[in-house]
């Protein structure tokens, strides 16, 4: 079966394509290379895959609906996972018609695309975000998400409501997935665990919201949301939304002491104020996802930050010298 991997080369995308290569599916990555951070370490994620006969990269925008209807042409894609997008609540308030460009229309692109070339099944990852300041704990997928605290959030809600509509529409099988604060190797350099532990190797000061006090985020390992994407794509069936988390909320000063812990290195801290767009606690329920795709998250984050840490010094640190 052929799979359609949107974001391909990024954090998150480069490890789905890794894992159905694993289990002998056909792949195609399509990825623009934006300049958001390094394109050279996008490449590099996606080195084992190009050794892979079964893979074959295709390099586009998803706000070009010409290059992607001549890639759905060309290969046919069967299933879609779809995790492309301008990412980041702080980001997206500088430049928001961008974030709408990628994250909303590019979107439509790849759910008209599906529509007509009678994909088994679509998979569209969306983001712990679009809860807000819920006040319900922990999150629930019926939860209302008509409060985004960002551009970014409110694009992906946005994508959330378009996947139904187009469901509903032509019955193309749809799962939404949110997923809870990613953290692993190949994390993003804009991603807490790599900047922090970045700062800490230079002996810089780490900005830290309420001073890492009472605050939360439910920390998921990659290899965990991996898992979560490919079980809710290969059962994609109706519309179906589903929380992909550790439901483990860490508080943030904890999430430093562990890296201080793992890494050898002292953290230097500056307290500032909550940003309007960050809520105080993302905590997941995973009880729909383990109930219908048999989900269960199965690293903790002591373990998922030794592995990240091994991660970086081989590809980070390894490169500057050792610092």
């Amino acid at each position: 079966m052929t799979y359609l991997v949107t974001g391909g080369a990024g954090f998150i995308g480069s490890h789905v394509v890794d894992a159905l290569l694993r289990r002998g599916e056909r792949v195609v990555a399509v990825d623009n290379f934006i300049a958001y951070y390094d394109p050279a370490r996008k490449r590099r994620n996606l080195a084992p895959a190009l050794a892979h006969p079964g893979f074959t990269l295709a390099e586009a925008d998803i706000r070009d609906a010409e290059a992607l209807a001549a890639i759905f042409t060309a290969h046919r894609p069967q299933r879609v996972i779809h995790l492309a997008a301008m990412p980041g609540p702080r980001p997206s308030i500088a430049n928001p018609a961008l974030y709408e460009a990628v994250n909303v229309g590019g979107t439509v692109h790849l759910l008209e695309l599906a529509r007509r070339f009678d994909v088994l099944g679509f998979l569209l990852a969306s983001t712990s975000s679009v809860y807000g300041r819920a006040a319900q704990l922990p999150f629930v997928e019926e939860a209302s998400t008509d409060r985004p605290l960002s551009p970014y959030a409110a694009t992906k809600k946005a994508a959330e409501v378009l996947a139904y509509t187009f469901h509903s529409l032509y019955g193309t099988p749809m799962s939404v997935v949110r997923f809870f604060t990613v953290y692993g190797p190949r994390g993003r350099p804009d991603m807490t665990p790599y900047l922090f532990v970045d700062k800490m190797v230079r002996g810089q000061p780490i900005t830290l919201f309420q001073g890492g006090v009472e605050l939360y985020r439910d920390y998921t390992y990659v290899d965990d949301i991996v898992a979560g994407v490919l079980a809710a794509v290969d059962r994609a069936s109706g519309y179906e939304i589903f929380n992909l988390g550790n439901s483990q909320p860490v508080e943030l000063r904890r999430f430093v002491g562990l890296l201080e812990a793992i890494t050898g290195r002292p953290a230097l801290i500056e307290a500032a104020p909550l940003p309007a767009t960050e809520p105080p606690i993302t905590f997941a329920s995973t009880e729909k996802a383990g109930r219908l795709l048999g989900f269960e998250p199965h690293t903790n984050v002591e373990e998922g930050l030794a592995h990240f840490w091994d991660w970086y010094r081989a590809e980070v640190l390894a490169g500057d010298g050792g610092r």
